[in-house]
């Protein structure tokens, strides 16, 4: 089932448990605008090329539109549609005011020059400018895009509008970006883990994790999780998988990963088919790299108690079913892996503030804000009787339906 299937699936239940009006829910689906622009700018050879970028903007409710900009060469109006409204319920799950977008450019980034993706990202704000803003629409970086193609955004947007940093986060530091964005996806799935195991009297030390990717998310939540005392015994990446059951010495593993593009061939632990990763022996099982990744060809040989979607979108509604009669606990993906929009919405706040906070004050403000999260989740589960990813859903739905009627949207 795709992302988009899906997260209309999710919503529909959600919206029926709410006893939402069918108005309503029609009207909560349909995005607030859809952007559809041509690029074209010189190649380094001097031929033209032509590049299709696009937005979708879902709600704007609840506060100023937030999604990220992704450069890849299926940027399907599908997904983005789909991932444009995930990140109107995350962001009312996460209770900061933001409503969701996304958008995109159909390009492959390998094979553009720095110059030329440059001259890409400024031609994409030149036509978006007057539709983006501080506080109508804040992008960020998504896959294929990172903190300097937000710098490019700035600078360009700033030619039209002043200087104005808060209008993208994930920036560098340097230009207005803030201490602790880098980390912070991952460091939200190490708090609403603990979140979760303490609901269960059990905390991070002595649990085994296997983690599934160790891109930015699944290589920071490995390096926190250990920190923490949590035994990582086995990760995967594009390269292959390895395991160690006594435990994986993960800083050795981040140098080795830095040093050869990838986790395969390090020496701490034995090399496995990387297919047989989520359904290792283990305590809690982390996903964190691609979508739909389990399914229901698996579900059924997941030995794991807990999983933490830090992917978006891991886990098949079929493969929900069967993990719930297993009575596997689930931490769906629109609340783990909120640390990374919580953390880009106190970037935004520093930079309308002018005022920038040390590290300790952004991981103290996450970690308040993720245990919150969790807390308001768990009430919707005990209200409407129903499992955390409904529970999740339920909860975002409802305050995103609640600021709608509050603000008059029949009128």
């Amino acid at each position: 089932m795709n992302a988009l299937a899906a997260t209309s699936r999710n919503f529909k239940q959600a919206a029926k448990l709410l006893g939402l009006d069918s108005k309503l829910e029609k009207s909560l689906l349909i995005p607030f605008r859809e952007i559809k622009v041509e690029c074209t700018i010189p190649k380094d050879d001097g031929t033209l090329a032509s590049y299709v970028g696009f937005r979708v903007q879902h709600d704007n409710a609840r506060g100023p539109m937030k999604g990220g900009i992704r450069y890849h060469h299926e940027v399907d109006p599908d997904e983005v549609n789909a991932l444009a409204q995930l990140m109107t319920w995350k962001t009312a799950v996460a209770n900061i005011p933001y409503g969701g977008a996304k958008g995109g450019i159909g390009c492959s980034p390998g094979d553009l020059s720095i110059s030329e993706l440059e001259r890409l990202t400024r031609v994409f704000t030149q036509k978006i400018h007057d539709l983006i803003g501080i506080h109508t629409d804040v992008p960020a970086p998504d896959m294929g895009t990172n903190s300097q193609t937000m710098a490019w955004i700035l600078d360009e947007y700033s030619k039209f509008h002043g200087y104005s940093p808060a209008v993208v986060t994930g920036k560098p530091v340097d230009l207005g970006g803030s201490l602790g964005r880098d980390a912070a996806t991952g460091r939200g799935v190490l708090f609403a883990t603990e979140a979760l195991l303490a609901e269960h009297g059990k905390g991070i030390a002595g649990q085994r994790f296997v983690i599934q990717g160790f891109g930015n998310v699944g290589s920071w939540a490995a390096q926190l999780i250990s920190e923490a005392g949590g035994k990582v015994i086995a990760i995967s990446d594009v390269t292959g998988a390895i395991k160690n059951v006594n435990g994986l010495d993960i800083a050795k593993l981040v140098k080795h990963s830095a040093e050869n593009k990838g986790i395969k061939g390090f020496s701490g632990g034995d090399a496995i088919d990387p297919n047989s990763l989520l359904t290792e022996e283990c305590d809690v099982l982390i996903p964190a790299a691609l979508g739909g990744v389990i399914n229901k060809d698996n579900a059924n040989d997941i030995k794991a108690k807990y999983i933490i979607e830090a992917a978006n979108h891991p886990t098949d509604p079929e493969a929900d079913e069967i993990l719930s009669k297993k009575g596997v606990l689930i931490l769906p993906d629109i609340l783990a892996n909120s640390g990374g929009v919580t953390v880009s919405y106190f970037e935004w706040v520093q930079n309308i503030q002018g005022f920038m906070w040390d590290e300790e004050k952004v991981n103290a403000e996450l970690r308040t804000y993720m245990t919150r999260a969790f807390g308001d989740v768990k009430k919707m589960c005990q209200s409407h009787n129903c499992d955390l990813r409904m529970g999740a859903f339920t909860l975002g739905v409802n305050r995103v339906a609640r600021a709608t009627v509050l603000r008059g949207w029949e009128a």
